[in-house]
């Protein structure tokens, strides 16, 4: 320990203009992100809702009556007690892997497409980005009009075409089947942009000696391009992974409080524990930090994975 000390003295008097550089942010990141994770690691070993919490009723101070309860909680949610957690997690990677799979293979067709040389290309560039720099609210509630059943975009095509109104948003299978189509739209101009960078960042000369060994287009994509976006893809698709998992504001905005228990993801159902009907805190937290577990342990094996492929080349 005193070893350990003392290296942490050398290095703060050698390097204590660094040190003070990153004070600020390890301090907001303490605030911001340590203390809520910290808040919610202590609520989930608890039995804290709505009834036991401490609160101010004018001006009268109820002081908290909740007690801790260790491990019961995580016991109740992985043992299948709650009745929801499998059923909610199994859609939730449904839901994930099938909006990364989208996001990626269409945002590699457009990133192909928009790498090579079209008239207007940098007005087609421009266009495609901008679902992404839509606000995700706007873009969703935008979204949840064109789906409405009376008076919805959708509908009044389809009604045209003489058929029947369809009611998207409430039914489960269709309310998943929109949840994923907005998820897509908005989350496709980033993996475009990641890729096409990746793309203009392979040397072209091993596209001209694959070609000139009579490689075909096919065999130059397979070979030359996807070895090429290997680094940019493990990072693009570990990040959509991540924020899709999570994906709160498509979920809860698109849907609303029809969503049924089978459209719903975890992120969803924590926030509805502990904001809706008998609240509870304990069971939202420890959602929460089972979704954390989840995503850190994905990401590990997923970096080994990475590393192991890479160097296995």
């Amino acid at each position: 320990m005193a070893t350990v000390v003392t290296k942490v003295r050398r290095s703060f008097g050698t390097h204590w203009y660094a040190w003070a550089m990153v004070l600020p942010v390890v301090i907001v990141l303490a605030v911001l992100v340590g203390y809520p994770l910290g808040k919610g690691i202590y609520l989930s070993l608890t039995d804290a809702n709505e009834a036991n919490v401490g609160r101010t009723i004018g001006v009268n101070h109820i002081a908290a009556t909740y007690e801790f309860v260790g491990l019961d909680n995580y016991w109740k949610v992985l043992s299948g007690q709650d009745g929801h957690f499998y059923s909610r997690l199994t859609w939730t990677v449904v839901w994930t892997a099938a909006c990364v799979f989208l996001h990626y293979a269409i945002g590699l067709g457009m990133a192909l497409l928009l790498n090579r040389e079209v008239r207007f290309r940098a007005m087609y560039r421009v266009l495609l980005i901008l679902p992404w720099a839509v606000p995700a609210f706007v873009a969703t509630f935008s979204w949840r009009l064109m789906f409405n059943e009376k008076y919805g975009v959708l509908n009044a095509f389809l009604t045209g075409l003489g058929m029947d109104p369809v009611d998207w948003l409430g039914d489960s299978t269709l309310q998943k089947m929109a949840a994923v189509a907005v998820n897509v739209w908005l989350g496709v101009p980033f993996m475009m942009v990641a890729i096409l960078g990746g793309l203009q960042a392979i040397p072209g000369e091993l596209h001209e000696a694959a070609e000139m060994d009579g490689a075909s287009p096919w065999q130059r994509f397979r070979h030359v391009t996807l070895p090429g976006l290997r680094p940019v893809s493990g990072t693009v698709i570990l990040l959509g992974v991540i924020w899709t998992f999570n994906m709160f504001q498509v979920i809860y905005l698109l849907i609303g409080q029809g969503a049924s228990s089978d459209s719903e993801i975890l992120v969803t159902y924590a926030y509805r524990l502990a904001f809706q009907g008998i609240r509870d805190y304990a069971g939202s937290a420890t959602y929460g930090i089972l979704i954390l577990s989840l995503l850190l342990v994905f990401a590990t094996f997923y970096r080994r994975m990475l590393a192991r492929q890479e160097a296995q080349r």
